[in-house]
């Protein structure tokens, strides 16, 4: 079956098509990036005005690329959240229009979720796992035990991981997106001079907490203004330790032998070579998404679609976005 992902959740314009969970027939991301950079970050409402310009050319370049017809479409799925709430309603209100118009059953998806399917378009999922979902929008531990089936374990107390990126990146003068900026900073530095706190975090022992690192990091620089390659380190150091060994200490003592890791900070390639080296010391079987589908795209959202019911016929014209719903 080939589902039609759509995903507006942020700044990513995105329409794929996905045969059966896995096969990838076409992907399309058409990003606001590049605008956003103007302003520093994404503000909401031209990050939905510029997916009003984009949605319908990405679904018609999706559909082309995968040399599919609308008939030939299984049924459609949409990210309706969590989010920017213009962005999800620009998605959701197209791929409602799109399943009245071709007569095919609507799935709504949530975002962070959709991000652990990227493992489907890059092999075979083995569950039960742990999951570790770490973005610019959140971060957590989840006991992933079937499909549908997640129950979070951790959670973040304050910033993503992400967040203390993007927002570090603005105060060292380098830009939108903040990740691959700071990793690339980091990557300068002879690493060791500096080092930030990392927070204990009371009553969850599989809890993080970014803020206090963020405002060190604020501090620091304030002190040291031209050691920006040095304090990037110590930032990346701070935010990856806390990573690997939350994540690690949940899956031994939960008893989980997988991990798989998702979202747009799996793409820093310091995080996944100490998260696969510390997890190969520890026995656990850590997994990566591709590249490709670790930032926001419509793949991972199709993927999902696959593996979820569709809404009942008679409620999916109800669907609606909802920017702040948690999964559990």
């Amino acid at each position: 079956m080939r589902v039609l992902g759509i995903e507006t959740s942020c700044d990513e314009t995105a329409a794929a098509v996905v045969e059966d969970g896995r096969r990838v027939l076409s992907s399309v991301v058409l990003s606001s990036a590049a605008v956003m950079r103007r302003y520093g970050g994404v503000v909401p409402e031209v990050a939905a005005r510029e997916h009003v310009a984009a949605i319908l050319p990405a679904v018609s370049t999706a559909l082309a690329e995968a040399a599919t017809r609308p008939e030939e479409i299984g049924r459609i799925a949409v990210t309706r959240g969590p989010g920017l709430l213009g962005a999800l309603l620009v998605g959701v209100t197209a791929a409602k229009s799109l399943a009245l118009a071709w007569g095919k059953p609507l799935v709504g998806v949530h975002h962070h979720e959709a991000h652990l399917y990227a493992h489907a378009l890059s092999g075979t999922i083995e569950l039960p796992a742990l999951a570790l979902l770490v973005s610019g929008g959140h971060t957590g531990l989840f006991a992933w035990m079937d499909h549908g089936q997640l129950r979070r374990v951790g959670t973040t107390r304050d910033d993503a991981a992400g967040e203390a990126f993007d927002k570090t990146a603005r105060l060292l003068g380098l830009g939108y997106p903040g990740g691959p900026a700071i990793e690339a900073l980091a990557a300068q530095a002879q690493g060791g001079r500096f080092r930030l706190p990392r927070a204990k975090v009371e009553g969850g022992p599989y809890d993080f907490s970014f803020s206090g690192v963020k405002t060190a990091t604020q501090e620091l620089y304030r002190q040291h203004p031209e050691d920006r390659q040095e304090i990037a380190w110590a930032l990346q150091e701070a935010v990856v330790e806390a990573l690997v060994e939350k994540s690690l200490r949940a899956a031994s003592d939960l008893g989980f032998e997988r991990l798989y890791a998702a979202g747009g900070v799996t793409a820093n390639q310091y995080f996944r070579r100490r998260l696969a080296e510390e997890a190969r010391r520890r026995g656990v079987a850590v997994h990566f998404p591709e590249l490709v589908w670790c930032t926001d795209n419509a793949a991972m959202v199709a993927a999902l679609g696959y593996f979820r019911a569709p809404c009942d016929p008679g409620e999916q014209w109800r669907l609606n976005a909802d920017p702040s719903w948690r999964l559990s």
